[in-house]
């Protein structure tokens, strides 16, 4: 099965048509967000240091920059030596012409770049400046480099996430970084709105350890009841079961989650075993935690002795919440996503087309779009120089300076 094709869309407007973000960060948390505004009609203007760009763009796979290719949708691009003295006039009016300004230096970087984030309000009150970093603006951490691996192993989700007798896993894709680049298309939305409402702009301090110890649920308070952290359970659950991923005959894996107790007592008269219900070691969500190890047992026996359709059909009659554990092969053949759009294929002058995720979520009357593949770095400069007021002269002699891409 291949993705349903579709085209570029490049006059699609959507709830945010009309404001201009200025995103000046690197990597994903910042691209993260801009994403998210540039898929529903924001203009970003995302400044790329010259002669790289972004450092998303040597993120490749069979020698295409697919991380870019994503995450640089919808966007426009200015490729600039931010280290050129005439680099500090161009922000500094690429800034007085934005609703939003996106940044990721370390803290204390753009006050020595002239654009102290006091000074930039005075200038321009109705501003919303989004700062992303690892710890903070403030703190013992907050000069440290915020890179995301950092995080989720400072943040408590490492060591909670692996077998118990193995190894603190780190996840293998920027997820502290993905997670903090929602959070901040939200803060800023809610920045806008109250800037609208007349409150003015603002200055949003978004921290990835915190973003992502926010999705960890309960630990702090759980620490504080027990007095000790939670263990590794790799597939299962410190607070439900049965919940595992168990291996089936022709060694497909099915993920199982029984955290109703109605669910779990269907689970148990699916595998043969309704003497489970009544047995005080499993009779409550709370004495299966305490006998998780022998709830496992038994399901993944019966997984084992079946293949996995067979057993997704009768954990499907039964009413059993269950899924096959999927790669992206098995993604791509699977009806619904290509029914639901999840996947569409684009045309692409690079590699002749791109698949991409549609934009999310799903609005009715205000959805998101897919405008403009990617740019090259510095493609949309001269444009974007001109719609602040640079000349056409002043734009060359940038440019042959190496100003600007």
């Amino acid at each position: 099965m291949s993705w349903a094709e579709t085209d570029w869309q490049p006059g699609a407007t959507g709830p945010l048509s009309g404001l201009r973000v200025l995103d000046l960060s690197r990597l994903v948390a910042g691209n993260m967000t801009s994403l998210q505004m540039a898929d529903f009609g924001a203009d970003v203007v995302k400044v790329e240091p010259i002669p790289a760009g972004d450092p998303l763009r040597a993120w490749k796979q069979a020698g295409v920059p697919s991380f870019w290719k994503v995450y640089g949708r919808n966007k426009r691009s200015l490729g600039l030596d931010f280290r050129d003295p005439a680099a500090g006039d161009v922000l500094r009016r690429l800034i007085a012409g934005s609703d939003v300004v996106i940044e990721n230096f370390r803290p204390g970087t753009l006050e020595r770049m002239g654009l102290a984030p006091d000074d930039l309000l005075a200038r321009h009150p109705q501003l919303v400046l989004l700062r992303v970093s690892g710890f903070g603006q403030s703190g013992p951490y907050s000069r440290r480099p915020g890179f995301g691996t950092l995080i989720e192993a400072m943040s408590g989700f490492a060591a909670r996430n692996g077998e118990p007798e193995g190894p603190p896993l780190l996840p293998p894709l920027a997820l502290a970084d993905m997670i903090a680049g929602l959070y901040g298309a939200h803060a800023v939305a809610m920045a806008l709105r109250a800037r609208d409402a007349g409150q003015g702009g603002q200055v949003i301090d978004l921290s990835l350890l915190e973003a992502m110890t926010s999705v960890l649920g309960p630990e702090a308070l759980d620490q504080l009841l027990t007095g000790v952290p939670k263990p590794r359970v790799g597939n299962g659950s410190n607070t439900s079961s049965p919940r595992n991923a168990y291996r089936t005959r022709d060694g497909a894996w099915i993920a199982v989650s029984g955290s109703m107790q109605s669910m779990a007592e269907r689970l148990f008269h699916a595998i043969g075993r309704a003497d489970m219900v009544d047995d005080p070691r499993f009779r409550t969500n709370a004495d299966r935690v305490a006998h998780r190890a022998e709830v496992d047992a038994a399901v993944a026996a019966w997984f084992a002795e079946r293949d996995r359709d067979e057993a997704l059909a009768l954990m499907d009659a039964a009413g059993v919440t269950a899924a096959p554990i999927y790669d992206s092969a098995d993604i791509a053949r699977d009806p619904h996503f290509r029914d639901r759009g999840v996947y569409v294929a684009l045309p692409d002058g690079d590699t002749g087309a791109s698949v991409q995720h549609s934009p999310l979520p799903r609005m009715s009357a205000t959805p998101g779009s897919l405008r403009r593949p990617a740019p090259g770095i510095g493609e949309d400069g001269a444009e974007i120089l001109s719609e602040i007021g640079f000349s056409p002269d002043e734009i060359a002699n940038l440019r042959k300076a190496g100003t600007i891409a």
